[in-house]
């Protein structure tokens, strides 16, 4: 009889915006990914965007503002690809995100034209590899599955360890789904299988049959009762989509054909409505089916043609649609530049009655249970709500502020996930839970009494250690009237040793692609929009291999050429007004090409240069001779580097050997240990005062690396390592000597790395990465005296990108900026300022920077700032507690009342004034 049941959802109609009713300033990626490009809560919406490398997810709101109009964001989110992204069920501001970094994290998002928190609220390292999805759990609270290239784990956010690790698949997972309660837990497989999970009774899976005949891409969802839905790929390679009934798994209940495509199905199921969207990945057309529990199991609806192809789509939540108008889904279409919301209307009679034969209740806010109860055996579905406008619940909150969570510890990551004091949490010395019976298994489960505060923050003491206050360190490109643009012709294949332009405080110089070696020169003092006409130059005769301004004299620079030949230039007062064609003085010594030169940070007119001839030379720039030559290496010489006092001279080289001179005594290493496997180039700079030596290379799978020396004992090898990212260019460091932070970068990276530095472990403490929009040549740093101390300015560098000069401020996040903070602005040394000359130094004698306060007069320290005394912030539970008899309650209503009318013991206004004289009646 079934068959001829006609549905009430049979003419339901796709109904596609104007251009102006679209979501702009939408730059959706392209990246490949198992798992969802977008997802919607009630209020907000997430999707993948192109910039940062995919690192970054940018988010807007479902509905527009009072103007019709949408504010677009963007949170900086992973290192690494964003590869799948998902709403809490029972929170719309909390968003849960994974990607290739290998990190799971939270994040308490708020309204797109709000500032978005920089940080996640907790941050989970399953360690297996590239995450490939995540998914909340649809009945408990703090529950997670997470899968991998193979793996799948399900996690309790609040602990420190994930609850089970399932059985590995055979090959790459493709997709997965809870069912509606929450008990078991489906998976499709690049090896054309279909698994079920009981999470709670056995790792392996408790079914495991055929799926699609093809290989490629599949999706799995569960649908109406016990069935399961799937989209892939059927022998003849035409899309497919396969209806199954998990008690019995061995054969498809139905199956059905589409197009023949090379593109992914992304199927979207409505359980409310039994409507199922299926779209394809790079394509512009958008099927919607009705799936019912008998024959015929999937008839269409609607074929909906779109303007543009799609990138991912996502449905929002039923308790978001406008019932108003009959609207039983509302889809939304990501695209390259655009979010189209398509919303599916039943043809009635809209704006006066609720239909609720359209409208069954739907699932609400509310979690049916926590992670522990699931954990330990209950299985629970979440209470329904009337999607009826009077009976609709209370709308979520609408800022990070007022939607803070309960359960979760804010910043959470994972050092600190072990030692969270939320109920479900345990000592990480405390031995697993065991397991509590499920639908089909008879093993047990229990939990162990959280830790008391006092022993949780021991623990969080003694597990963290020592606390960056850098940690929360921001970078941001000032306002465009400090820029420097329409820069052409920039050369952009300088040699990897060259940091690829260089500037002091006054002046920047950047290589021209222009035969000859032509250096443009920019006065920082001058921003703007450069003429379209030729620039003066300098004629530099040959390729540029290497260059960099005297520390001492912002007017000299020193180039060394592709000839071995090293050119010292003088820029006049006012900077270039005409092409210089005559260095100052030229220095020859070295036979082959030069790698790079390094100016000595004390002795005024000390260069070292290192070339292909295997040698690095000092040469005194007063008498234009070369004073030293240091011998030993054994292949290209990657990078050289003067220790903090001038004495010793650090290289690594492509043999894998990091070497120490001093230049005065031998010109032979007096220490040799080994460097980086990589090959690629690398960098090397003096750390912690001089203790340590930090190399910026690659291992041996030629993946980007940082690794920490002991300079006194380069023999026994790097004392700490940390993994960056996989790029090819190398990392080029820089490094603050005030605060112990450093910052890196790579030619063509749009990421900025900034670690702090400690002379013992953990040695590496990550802090925030500035991301740039586009990819840039560098970035090149200032004197300290440039920074804006009154807005805790830490580091300020200039940004070269492909044709602007543009100043970054790195700074440092602080409440009380009305004091100077002593404690991040040390007395710093006067770099600038030679402290001997090259023939004093060459003779045996040492120099030291004198040192000078960067605090402003009408400053004071916030060392020495007075103590505010604590306001409490609410009053005593026994305010509100206390029982008031009516006489009471009368009192305060006529005290009210009174205060508001006025005084009545005040004489009326008209009696203050004046009447007439009697005489004056007469009249």
């Amino acid at each position: 009889m079934n068959r001829f049941k006609t549905s009430k959802y049979k003419n339901s109609t796709p109904k596609i915006p104007k251009k102006d009713g679209w979501i702009a300033s939408v730059r959706g990626g392209s990246f490949s990914s198992q798992g969802k490009h977008i997802t919607s809560s009630c209020s907000l919406v997430a999707f993948n965007t192109d910039q940062a490398g995919g690192g970054m997810v940018g988010l807007t709101s479902v509905n527009p503002a009072s103007d019709g109009k949408w504010t677009v964001t963007q949170i900086s989110c992973h290192a690494d690809l964003v590869t799948d992204l998902d709403f809490s069920p029972f929170d719309d501001y909390l968003l849960a995100t994974c990607s290739a970094d290998e990190t799971v994290k939270l994040w308490r998002v708020c309204d797109p034209a709000q500032d978005q928190c920089s940080d996640a609220e907790v941050t989970l390292s399953p360690a297996d590899g590239r995450l490939e999805l995540v998914l909340f759990h649809p009945a408990a609270s703090e529950l997670l599955a997470v899968a991998s290239v193979r793996g799948l784990q399900v996690w309790d956010v609040t602990r420190d360890t994930a609850l089970t690790v399932l059985e590995q698949h055979e090959d790459q997972l493709q997709g997965l789904s809870w069912k509606e309660d929450g008990s078991l837990l489906a998976s499709s497989c690049k090896d054309k299988k279909l698994r079920l999970f009981d999470p709670r009774a056995q790792t392996s899976a408790v079914q495991c049959v055929q799926g699609h005949q093809a290989n490629r891409d599949s999706r799995i969802l569960w649908v109406k009762d016990d069935n399961l839905l799937t989209t892939g790929f059927n022998q003849m390679r035409q899309q497919e989509v396969r209806l199954w009934d998990s008690r019995k798994l061995s054969s498809s209940l139905s199956s059905l054909s589409l197009a023949t495509s090379n593109a992914t199905l992304m199927p979207l199921f409505d359980p409310d409505s039994g409507l199922l969207t299926v779209s394809g990945n790079g394509e512009s057309v958008i099927d919607c089916f009705e799936v019912n529990s008998s024959e015929p199991f999937l008839s269409q609806v609607s074929h909906c043609l779109t303007d543009l192809s799609t990138r991912g789509t996502a449905l929002v939540p039923k308790l978001a649609l406008d019932v108003s108008c009959c609207e039983v889904l509302r889809l939304l279409q990501l695209t390259d530049n655009f979010i189209v919301p398509i919303s599916y209307q039943v043809p009635r009679k809209a704006g006066q009655d609720f239909h609720a034969d359209l409208y069954p209740d739907t699932v609400g806010h509310t979690p049916a249970m926590t992670a522990e109860d699931w954990w330990k055996g209950e299985n629970k579905q979440v209470e329904r709500v009337s999607l009826h406008p009077s009976k609709r619940p209370k709308p979520a909150a609408l800022s990070a502020q007022e939607t803070k969570p309960k359960d979760l510890p804010r910043g959470k990551s994972k050092e600190e996930a072990s030692t969270s004091s939320s109920p479900l949490s345990t000592p990480s010395s405390s031995a697993a839970p065991s397991r509590s019976p499920s639908s089909t298994s008879g093993l047990s489960s229990g939990f162990l009494p959280s830790p008391s505060p006092s022993q949780s923050s021991r623990a969080i003491q003694n597990m963290l250690g020592p606390s960056s206050k850098f940690r929360h360190i921001q970078g941001a490109v000032l306002h465009r009237d400090t820029h420097i643009t329409n820069l052409r012709g920039l050369h952009l294949t300088t040699p990897g040793e060259c940091d690829g332009f260089c500037a002091n405080g006054q002046r920047v110089a950047v290589p021209l692609a222009i035969a000859g070696g032509q250096i443009a020169v920019f006065e920082l003092s001058q921003p703007g929009k450069l003429p379209d006409t030729a620039l003066p130059t300098i004629q530099n005769s040959v390729n540029v291999a290497d260059f960099c301004w005297d520390p001492f004299d912002t007017h000299k620079l020193v180039v060394a050429g592709d000839d071995a030949k090293i050119r010292v230039w003088q820029i006049p007062k006012g900077g270039l007004t005409e092409t210089l064609t005559e260095p100052e003085c030229v220095l020859r010594g070295h036979t082959e090409k030069i790698y790079s030169i390094k100016f000595q940070p004390h002795a005024s007119g000390l260069l070292a240069s290192s070339s292909y001839d295997l040698t690095v030379r000092l040469w005194n720039l007063g008498t234009g001779e070369e004073v030293k030559r240091l011998s030993g290496h054994q292949d290209q010489i990657f990078g050289i580097a003067w220790s903090p006092d001038g004495k010793l001279l650090a290289t690594v080289c492509k043999d894998g050997k990091v070497r120490l001179y001093d230049p005065r005594k031998s010109t032979l290493p007096i220490q040799e240990g080994p460097g980086p496997e990589g090959h690629r180039g690398a960098r090397v700079v003096w750390v912690c005062d001089g203790k340590y030596l930090l190399v910026s290379g690659f291992d041996s799978r030629s993946e980007r690396q940082l690794y920490l020396f002991s300079a006194e004992s380069l023999a026994s090898g790097s004392v700490a390592s940390v993994p960056a990212d996989v790029s090819p260019s190398t990392l080029i460091p820089f490094y603050d000597p005030d605060t112990s932070v450093l910052i890196l970068t790579g030619k063509g990276d749009t990421r900025v790395y900034t670690y702090e530095i400690l002379p013992e472990a953990p040695y590496f403490m990550e802090c925030s990465s500035f991301h740039s929009s586009e990819p840039h040549k560098g970035l090149c740093f200032l004197p300290k005296t440039e920074c804006d101390v009154r807005d805790v300015e830490v580091a300020r560098a200039i940004r070269l990108g492909k044709s602007t000069i543009e100043p970054v401020a790195f700074r440092v996040p602080r409440v009380k900026k009305e004091f100077f903070q002593d404690d991040v602005f040390p007395e710093t040394a006067v770099w600038w300022e030679a402290s001997l000359t090259a023939a004093a130094w060459l003779s045996g004698s040492n120099g030291q920077h004198r040192k000078i306060s960067l605090q402003p007069k009408d400053m004071m320290p916030v060392s020495e700032a007075p103590k505010e005394v604590p306001v409490r912030k609410y009053l005593p539970s026994s305010v509100y507690l206390e029982e008031k008899t009516d006489e009471q309650k009368k009192e305060e209503l006529l005290s009210a009342m009174v205060a508001k009318l006025g005084n009545r013991e005040d004489p009326l206004p008209q009696a203050s004034c004046e009447g007439v004289d009697e005489d004056e009646w007469d009249d």
